[in-house]
């Protein structure tokens, strides 16, 4: 009986030595599958990205004399006396 205890007990302190090692291990493969799938997400949305940039058509490039030529010369006065106010 006392055999049986004594085993008893040093399986006991064993798992409970094992334990948190355990338990990290399992922790840091749940994390790094966490990561992976973290990743692929953003890859994918990346490339969906970079696609519907590439797809979309191209936007005119729009000047400052492009912006202004709409306006009077008396707009653009009155612009300028309002700033410099």
């Amino acid at each position: 009986m006392e055999a049986l205890i004594g085993t008893l007990t040093v399986l006991g302190l064993l798992v409970l030595m094992v334990l948190p090692a355990v338990i990290g291990i399992v922790r840091d493969r749940r994390i790094d599958r966490q990561i992976r799938q973290a990743e692929r997400t953003e890859r994918t949305e990346t490339d969906r990205a970079v696609t519907e940039r590439h797809d979309a058509p191209a936007a005119p490039a729009r000047t400052a004399r492009d912006a202004t030529a709409h306006r009077t010369a008396r707009d653009t006065t009155a612009h300028r006396t309002a700033r410099a106010a």
